[in-house]
């Protein structure tokens, strides 16, 4: 992610070039496991963006059938354009019979700091 500093979890970086889309989407019941196989298998459509720095597909723990998506952008004006893009257009055709609901929260990065922990995978 830009704006994100290795070493510490004390070091931290001004982060605010990234622009944050995060997305909640809740999904019909039964669904979801189509749903996350599909979300992956069209992922490349937003990742390709020469201005996406990323993104996160994350279940909650709390709500079922509940999913969130992060994605980075280097900034506001490239994500609008690709959200009016084609290529967006077609990666929500595919995902939206999944979806009972969902919002979308736009944010501008503040401060990014990378912590020292291990993957355990």
């Amino acid at each position: 992610m830009s704006g994100s500093v290795s070493g510490s979890s004390s070091e931290a970086s001004s982060g605010s070039s990234v622009f944050r889309v995060l997305l909640r989407m809740q999904i019909h019941s039964g669904m979801e496991q189509e749903f996350e196989q599909t979300w992956f298998q069209v992922g490349q459509a937003v990742t390709d963006h020469p201005a996406n720095l990323g993104q996160w597909l994350a279940r909650s723990q709390e709500e079922e059938g509940v999913y969130y998506i992060v994605s980075d952008w280097a900034d506001e004006q490239r994500f609008r354009e690709f959200e009016h893009s084609q290529g967006h257009l077609a990666h929500r055709t595919r995902l939206h019979p999944f979806r009972s609901g969902g919002t979308m929260t736009t944010m501008q990065v503040v401060y990014a700091m990378t912590g020292t922990g291990t993957d355990p995978r």
